[in-house]
């Protein structure tokens, strides 16, 4: 019984330890582009510029910038966990309008080099977001996340001045939402990489457009609403009808909502 044990002892270490060990291919999945592809992009689409910056530690980071009219929002935005945000050159600015974006590559997607991890998503957050103030004409910001980049635009929006948020199928903790899926790990103490959003989302009161999948398969519904509930400023929920996490856009609110928020002159108000 003894040896029983023992060996279920070592069992259990070993699969945490393994966890933590791989934690990081389980929450991230970067996307990098070849320096020949990222050309190819900006040739199919002469209406963005590549945006080269120099993060604190020295890591050189990329964005897509697509600009507005002086006094048109500036939307930066932070996709998912395995999203090279190239593809958004082809639908945002058409679907909506008259807006500016920055299309952000986090740490090892896309044209940024290095290593992703919480703390570093976040640090380059706030410097694209100086980037836009100093830069670009200090338009006013409205921070778009989207599932992880969730995470990401909730911590900015807690640190820096901004006119509205738009967040897509987003979750009020990492740690709540891995015990859905590991409830036998002790994931408060193991995650790296917490994203504490409800936390954070008490200290915003900027405007929220909270868009969630009716049928999300990833995000379960109640982490949004826990996170939803948290938000100290304005917001609107909606629930896309039939849609599943990676789906949502094809839903007809989809894009009717984010230029009804881009637009309404009540939510995005001054300046950020």
């Amino acid at each position: 019984m003894l040896k029983l044990a023992l060996a279920a002892a070592a069992a259990v270490v070993a699969v945490l330890a393994l966890f933590y060990l791989l934690q990081d291919r389980l929450i991230f999945y970067p996307r990098p582009l070849a320096e020949a592809e990222r050309l190819r992009v900006a040739q199919r689409h002469p209406e963005a510029r590549g945006v080269f910056l120099e993060a604190a530690d020295g890591t050189r980071l990329h964005a897509w910038h697509v600009a507005a009219a002086p006094g048109a929002p500036l939307v930066l935005y932070f996709g998912g966990n395995a999203e090279e945000v190239s593809w958004m050159l082809g639908v945002a600015p058409s679907r909506a309008p008259g807006t500016g974006w920055l299309l952000i590559d986090y740490r090892g997607y896309g044209a940024s080099a290095g290593r992703p991890s919480e703390r570093a998503l976040v640090e380059d957050a706030v410097r694209w977001h100086g980037y836009a103030r100093e830069a670009l004409g200090n338009p006013p910001i409205v921070l778009f996340g989207r599932s992880l980049g969730s995470g990401v635009a909730v911590q900015l929006a807690a640190a820096r001045p901004v006119a509205g948020v738009i967040l897509i199928a987003p979750f009020d903790s990492l740690v709540e939402l891995g015990r859905h899926y590991y409830p036998f790990l002790p994931l408060r103490w193991m995650l790296r990489h917490g994203f504490e959003s409800a936390a954070a989302a008490r200290r915003v009161d900027a405007p929220l457009l909270c868009l969630v999948a009716e049928r999300d398969e990833v995000v379960p519904l109640v982490r949004s609403k826990r996170l939803y509930e948290a938000w100290s400023g304005p917001k609107r929920w909606v629930a896309l009808a039939g849609a599943r996490h990676n789906s949502t856009d094809d839903a007809p609110a989809f894009w009717r909502e984010i230029r009804d928020f881009l637009k309404n002159k009540h939510a995005i108000a001054g300046t950020s």
